[in-house]
């Protein structure tokens, strides 16, 4: 039914609206520089003035009131969004293609840690909760690697639309995209110079949007998604097979 297709489309949009005006925000109030200055006169470094502007990571942009709130509900409802979709697509699985059901469980616990770990990052503000943050993001890019790599490998295995000829090619390049950008971001952000610094930022905006327009490409399989799944989902459809634990 069409009106489903519409969670991986509010998925997408709530992160790309909510990062982006996240951004904005702190820039207009020189909590982050510009993504486009390589070099700013006025970073922040030990010694921090009210003038100084932070790198501009997704991170940073939703450290400082008032855009902290804006970035907190954000990542709270994308994550939720998250965890709904990364379910409801192996209800899909289950009722479809149940041939694959084991391989669509481990898609589905990937996805289930990376929707908590993006929870926790986003509700420990770095500036004063770094460890946790941190260790909540870096699970979350870790595990969205292997569940877009799962996701892909499930795009080859099932026929669920008959469109696979284009969206497995599709997702292929985007999940290399993902796990090659991941690897350079993790490389780049533990780096000194405010050069590397910078580049790592813009990575992980790159990430963002990879990913953003990886899910929005399941609304293609969201389209071909029936209520009667939603039964197969609580365990009540004909025989009552549990969908998690089945």
């Amino acid at each position: 039914m069409f009106l489903w297709s519409l969670l991986p489309v509010s998925l997408s949009l709530v992160s790309l609206i909510g990062t982006w005006v996240t951004y904005g925000l702190a820039y207009s109030y020189d909590h982050v520089c510009s993504l486009n200055n390589w070099a700013p006169g006025n970073l922040c470094g030990n010694n921090t003035t009210m003038a100084c502007c932070e790198v501009p990571t997704i991170s940073s942009s939703g450290t400082h009131l008032p855009e902290n709130s804006l970035f907190t509900a954000t990542i709270n409802a994308g994550s939720f969004l998250f965890m709904v979709f990364c379910i409801f697509h192996h209800a899909h699985i289950l009722e479809r293609n149940s041939v694959h059901s084991m391989l669509s469980r481990f898609t589905l616990v990937f996805g289930g840690v990376a929707a908590v770990g993006a929870f926790v990052a986003g509700n420990c503000n770095p500036a004063y909760l770094m460890l946790a943050h941190y260790l909540g993001a870096a699970v979350s890019f870790l595990c969205i690697c292997f569940y877009s790599l799962l996701l892909t490998v499930l795009t080859g295995k099932c026929v669920l639309t008959r469109m696979e000829w284009f969206l497995y090619p599709a997702r292929v390049m985007s999940t290399v995209v993902q796990i090659i950008v991941t690897i350079g971001y993790a490389i780049l952000f533990v780096q000194e110079e405010y050069k590397y610094k910078h580049l790592a930022a813009v990575f992980e905006w790159i990430l963002s949007a990879n990913l953003e327009l990886f899910e929005l490409s399941f609304a293609v399989e969201f389209c071909f998604f029936s209520s009667s799944m939603l039964s197969t989902l609580l365990g009540k459809k004909d025989e009552e097979k549990p969908i998690l634990l089945a």
